[in-house]
């Protein structure tokens, strides 16, 4: 009896810790807009693809700068001459007619050899050209992975702000269906005593009903930016997440009192990524023009050989003969049928095309910051006029309110400022969400993400 009670405390504990431990999963993680892009950066796999370039092309330019270091190898080499091969012996020198010849065998069955070779590289040009180009292609490799950092930034603040804003209408939406219900309570109590129509009541009632479905709309949109923001963080789809930051639109200024907004190309990452590009070229060009220099290698070979009858290589007390060398290899081009000519041209054409593109880039840069700079005006002249419309809206709801309920207003007035309302405040939202969506193309046009 103890043993099954035991057995029963013991599966009833393992079910409370399960569900203690299912509970401390689905709570729901609290991320700032900065800790989010903190998470994005570690969890992204744009992001992260781009670090492993950088590692890549880390292991490429060690890979590179080994050809230039000592080479060394060994080998072992066993023949086994089932057949030894024949030589013609003239056989004159056997007092045999001229002319004849006389098949003889040389050597022993079983050959064995083993040694090594050490070889160093002395001068190569392309050698010397691709250490400076593995060298530039990690920098570029490094600058990419800037740009997909700045990249992930705008999209996750975008992301960020997009659930917030959703999150406001959402507030703002059940505000206006608690304002609407007290609203068609009263009247619906007023009409059941006489002393309003039936058409008031149900023109209430159907406001009511259309705000309540705009709420479920709402509600599945924040379910909607929820889940990119997570996609884009690289966070559990399925696992729950509470945003800290507020929505502080006031904080936003007009882009007269911003710090700075001229245009610095060397603070975009696609110019810097450019720039490397423009290094490469020069030097895939330069190492074209250097191939008509020598390349000169040294190299040693030490190598024992053995001779058996018999197949007793592991007597080392027989004889082993030693066979030595040192040698330089100089191997100089002369003549190619004019391929590295051609190699030179397709270079200079590849150079002058990025340098077509980075001035194409400095006009796009220039026209981005321009465009981003109208935008954010825009979007700060417009957040002003919403924010009026809304303080206005909100005065005529009340003033519209007051006088329905003093029995000077008619319902309709009711509805219509109470319609008037809603729009204002959804107004004012996207106007918000407008300007930090401009603000943050503004910064990023300038360059001022990193």
């Amino acid at each position: 009896m103890n043993s099954m009670f035991n057995k029963l405390k013991t599966t009833v504990v393992v079910i409370v810790m399960a569900l203690n431990a299912h509970s401390q999963t689905t709570q729901p993680a609290d991320f700032s807009l900065q800790t989010a892009i903190d998470y994005a950066i570690k969890h992204n796999a744009n992001y992260l693809n781009a670090e492993l370039d950088v590692k890549m092309n880390e292991y490429k330019r060690k890979e590179i700068t080994g050809i230039g270091l000592p080479q060394i190898s060994g080998s072992i080499d066993y023949k086994d001459y089932f057949e030894l091969p024949t030589s013609l012996l003239p056989g004159q020198f056997f007092g045999a007619p001229p002319g004849t010849f006389i098949p003889v065998k040389f050597g022993v069955q079983y050959n064995m050899q083993a040694g090594g070779t050490i070889s160093q590289l002395l001068f190569s040009s392309d050698y010397i050209v691709g250490l400076k180009a593995a060298k530039e292609l990690k920098a570029l490799s490094e600058k990419n992975l800037s740009r997909t950092k700045v990249e992930t930034i705008v999209t996750i603040t975008k992301a960020y702000y997009s659930v917030l804003i959703n999150r406001e209408r959402l507030k703002t939406l059940d505000a206006n269906i608690v304002r609407l219900k007290k609203l068609f309570d009263d009247t619906k109590a007023l009409n059941q005593n006489g002393f309003v129509e039936k058409i008031d009541v149900d023109r209430l009632e159907l406001a009511y009903n259309n705000l309540t479905i705009e709420k479920e709309k709402v509600e599945r949109l924040v379910g909607v930016s929820e889940t990119l923001l997570k996609f884009q963080m690289g966070y559990d789809l399925k696992q729950p997440i509470n945003l800290t930051d507020e929505i502080k639109a006031d904080q936003l200024q007009d882009i007269e009192l911003l710090s700075d907004t001229k245009v610095n190309y060397e603070a975009r990452q696609e110019y810097a990524l450019l720039q490397s590009q423009e290094k490469l070229n020069k030097l895939e060009l330069k190492r074209y023009k250097l191939q008509h220099l020598p390349t000169l290698a040294a190299y040693a070979t030490y190598l024992q050989q053995a001779q058996r009858s018999k197949f007793d290589f592991a007597d080392f007390d027989k004889k082993w003969y030693p066979i030595g060398l040192f040698g330089v290899t100089m191997n100089v081009p002369i003549f190619a049928g004019g391929q590295k000519y051609y190699k030179i041209k397709q270079a200079q054409v590849n150079l002058a095309k990025t340098n077509n593109t980075m001035l194409n880039l400095k006009a796009a840069i220039e026209l981005e910051v321009n465009v981003a700079s109208i935008s954010y005006k825009n979007a700060f002249a417009s957040l002003l006029t919403q924010k009026k419309n809304r303080e206005l809206a909100t005065s005529i709801f009340e003033t519209a309110k007051k006088k329905y309920e003093a029995g000077v207003g008619s319902n309709l007035e009711v509805v219509t400022a109470e319609t008037s309302l809603k729009e204002a405040e959804t107004n004012y939202l996207n106007a918000v969400y407008d300007l930090i969506i401009a603000k943050a193309d503004l910064d990023k046009a300038l360059g001022n993400i990193k």
